[in-house]
């Protein structure tokens, strides 16, 4: 007898919880619609970051600081990268690339 009433009541919660019917489950499922619109699919797509670094980068190998350019003419050349590693980049440019000027 017992356990009838136990089974009884484990029905009749299982009954509650399966068909209880709220506001949330009379409105359509908010991705029922597999389209969008426009302006809506911007919202949730970011930008991928790592592409607008990279773009970053390549700006910045464009607009090098003059040191820079002429250090890296200098590792280019080996005399001229030696002769830096004892009077350093600077005079390094200078005695093989100052002389050379161009008009």
């Amino acid at each position: 007898m017992r356990a009838l009433i136990i089974l009884t009541l484990l029905a009749v919660l299982m009954m509650t919880a399966t068909c209880y019917v709220s506001i949330y489950s009379e409105q359509p499922l908010a991705f029922s619609d597999p389209f969008i619109n426009r302006r809506r699919a911007h919202d949730f797509i970011q930008a991928d970051t790592r592409l607008e670094a990279m773009s970053q980068e390549r700006i910045r190998e464009r607009n090098k600081a003059p040191q820079e350019r002429q250090r890296e003419i200098c590792e280019d050349y080996y005399p001229c990268e030696l002769y830096a590693f004892r009077h350093g980049y600077d005079a390094a440019y200078r005695h093989y690339f100052g002389r050379r000027r161009t008009k």
